[in-house]
């Protein structure tokens, strides 16, 4: 008899409801969210049959949290189930659209009894693997932290500091940058700023740990911030640089995070064994390597085929066809993550390999917009990506692009 369970979680307790092959009741209880409720699930498993060699699978409408884990660590086959996908599946046993926890445990259990091969399950990936998903994706939110940060601020200081945005505007990382975060720091309106003396700006750009050009830069930022601009009444630019100082410590704070986390995920890249073979790639990183590896995980067997992995990225269409209407469209539904991190990808190999920038040129000559021309090339290198893994070899440009014409010499940045 083949057992199936299907847990219903929240915040503090999970309901669980076990059926066998012919969706008949075998148990439900009740769970708290802690070692005792893991307990009690485990030797409920284990009165339905639960054993190392037949282990019960479960379905869970979560893929993250402590169950999730410790039920992985057992070794059984935990399947994440969509919401959305299990609130259709509701409908299937009443029309009268009741709901409970129990009931919707007892769905999560069926929906493994009918449909099992429809839905895969969580990979199996290694630690390392894991906790690099775990920094990768913690230091993208850093980033997008950051940049909500470092926008609020920018919006802020237009509004009665617009001198410094001029200041730092040629720097890559604007406000986000060491010495706008310093000057900032020291001279919060422009009237603190207009004092500030070459000697004094030189200190703060050398407390920024500025090497080069201090001299010049120091006589750029006095002679913008000494530049006739238009000024709010005094006590209100006072109040103004206050808050500011306050805006000034958050990203403050995002940027130390996003540094750090940065670090993290590099040093744990550099430890897997598949970082050589990921960054051998054109475009690809030691930061942006990790988050491919983070959203692609190290489970071998997750992807059956390259087709699956590009459809899993986004970078693959999708066919709509009914009656005598077909067309091909970009997929929608895809890993959000994965797919922002090949739209970098590809756009760095067009200057890093002969191979995909002609590729990409003759995408474009074909009529292609920009966005779609660039998402074949990440299709086409998510395909070398998975043959490479697969067979554990490096990226070889001549093997990638064997059948394609290519440039004789690497292109120039626009």
């Amino acid at each position: 008899m083949k057992v199936f369970c299907g847990v219903d979680w929240a915040e503090d307790h999970h309901d669980v409801a076990l059926v066998d092959d012919t969706g008949t009741l075998l148990a439900r209880c009740r769970i708290g969210d802690d070692a005792e409720g893991l307990q009690h699930l485990l030797q409920v498993l284990a009165d339905q049959g639960d054993d190392p060699d037949h282990l019960i699978p479960v379905a869970i409408e979560t893929s993250r949290g402590l169950l999730v884990a410790c039920l992985r660590a057992t070794g059984r086959l935990v399947f994440p189930i969509n919401p959305l996908a299990a609130a259709r599946y509701r409908d299937r046993y009443s029309v009268a659209r009741k709901k409970s926890d129990h009931g919707d445990a007892m769905v999560l259990a069926n929906i493994l009894r009918t449909d099992l091969a429809a839905h895969r399950p969580l990979p199996a990936d290694s630690e390392l693997g894991q906790a690099i998903a775990v920094l990768a994706r913690a230091q993208q939110h850093a980033v997008w932290d950051r940049t909500q940060a470092g926008n609020k601020l920018r919006s802020h200081l237009r509004g009665y500091f617009p001198g410094l945005l001029s200041a730092v505007s040629h720097m890559r990382e604007g406000l986000c940058t060491a010495t706008a975060r310093t000057v900032l720091a020291a001279a919060p309106t422009p009237a603190d700023a207009a004092r500030l003396t070459r000697t004094q700006l030189k200190s703060l750009l050398k407390k920024a740990v500025r090497r080069r050009d201090v001299d010049s830069a120091a006589e750029a930022l006095r002679e913008a911030f000494r530049r006739e601009q238009m000024h709010q009444p005094p006590l209100v630019e006072e109040a103004m640089g206050r808050q500011a100082l306050a805006l000034l410590r958050q990203l403050e704070a995002a940027c130390i995070s996003c540094d750090e986390l940065a670090e993290a995920v590099e040093t744990s890249f550099r430890q897997h064994p598949d970082a050589a073979i990921i960054t051998s790639f054109p475009g690809l990183g030691t930061l942006t390597g990790a988050r491919i590896l983070a959203e692609m995980g190290d489970d071998r067997t997750r992807f059956a085929s390259a087709a699956s992995l590009k459809a899993y990225a986004g970078s693959a269409p999708v066919t709509r066809a009914s009656g005598k209407t077909r067309a091909v469209l970009a997929r929608k539904v895809k890993n959000q993550r994965l797919a922002a991190v090949g739209y970098v990808w590809a756009f760095s190999a067009l200057t890093k390999s002969p191979g995909a920038r002609a590729h990409y040129d003759r995408r474009r000559a074909t009529g292609e917009r920009h966005t779609a021309a660039q998402r074949n090339l990440f299709n086409r290198m998510l395909g070398c990506l998975h043959h490479c893994l697969s067979d554990q070899v490096p990226f070889d440009e001549a093997t990638a692009f064997a059948n394609s014409p290519q440039t004789t010499q690497m292109p120039t940045a626009a």
